[in-house]
């Protein structure tokens, strides 16, 4: 089955605390002159809806034992998760304006240990759902009800390790574990379908013992409804496949690979990405 998402992306409008967390990321890029803009712009919703509606955690006890974990494996996509972390309390906006300075704390990727509520290092691809697999298994061994969320690229899981991964956490009936796959459908070199055809996803992910769903990946009430579902099922992973658009809310961006990572942003094409996204705060 061809993973369908219940409604064009393309179309679903975003509202005001989308805008929001979208000038955040655009303040990290004009920081540091560089980022990963498409790859940001597709996660917003989905990490919006885990911070604001989903996940259990402490701003001011980042290591609380009893949080729920929420691993960014696209580490590319950084400054998304950087807005909902700044956002939350986390850190201090501020640090927006040293994003990839030598003295900064927010780096090209998150690293663990260096900025608060990151919880694993993902420079390197595909190493996500394995580390988050280990994380279900100990709460499980450790008699807790935390509960593992993995946001993955599409481009990412042409990676054997995310498999390998998938393999482990379907053998032990991982139901506290969470697989979401932000499916843009465009990685760096041009799209997913042409270098790596993926098709059909939700198949896939069911045929390595997960319950597997689409959804449109920017419809926040409709991904609010799904992931206070889950588990989608009490004796296996869960994996959402959310359809989204790269570059989402930056016209000049949206759906052109070229803009999966730029640098040297020019003081139109600034004011450009700010205006789309509402004005600078």
């Amino acid at each position: 089955m061809k993973s369908t998402p219940s409604a064009d992306p393309q179309s679903t409008p975003l509202d005001a605390r989308s805008l929001y967390l979208r000038r955040l990321v655009v303040r990290g890029l004009e920081g540091g002159n560089r980022g990963h803009v498409g790859a940001s712009m597709s996660l917003i919703e989905i990490l919006r809806v885990l911070y604001d509606d989903i996940l259990r955690f402490r701003p001011d006890e980042p290591d609380w034992p009893q949080r729920d974990r929420c691993i960014l494996s696209k580490g590319h996509g950084c400054l998304a998760l950087y807005a909902i972390l700044a956002d939350k309390g986390y850190f201090d906006l501020a640090h927006f304006d040293e994003f990839c300075h030598v003295n900064g704390i927010l780096g090209g990727h998150p690293e663990r240990g260096k900025v608060p509520g990151v919880e694993a290092s993902t420079g390197a691809l595909g190493h996500g759902l394995a580390i988050g697999t280990g994380m279900a298994l100990a709460a499980r061994i450790q008699d807790r009800d935390s509960r593992v969320y993995v946001v993955m690229g599409d481009g990412e899981i042409n990676e054997g390790s995310v498999w390998e991964a998938a393999l482990s956490a379907g053998k032990h009936r991982l139901s506290n574990l969470t697989a979401i796959v932000d499916y843009n459908k465009i990685q760096s070199a041009g799209p997913t379908a042409d270098i790596q055809d993926l098709e059909p996803l939700v198949d896939k992910w069911q045929s390595f013992g997960f319950a597997a769903v689409d959804v449109d990946g920017h419809d926040v009430d409709a991904l609010r409804s799904l992931l206070t579902r889950t588990p989608l099922a009490d004796d296996r992973p869960t994996a959402i496949i959310c359809h989204t658009i790269k570059g989402k809310g930056i016209p000049i961006a949206e759906g052109d690979p070229t803009w999966h990572h730029r640098a040297r942003f020019s003081p139109e094409i600034l004011t450009d990405m700010y205006s789309a996204v509402g004005g600078k705060e």
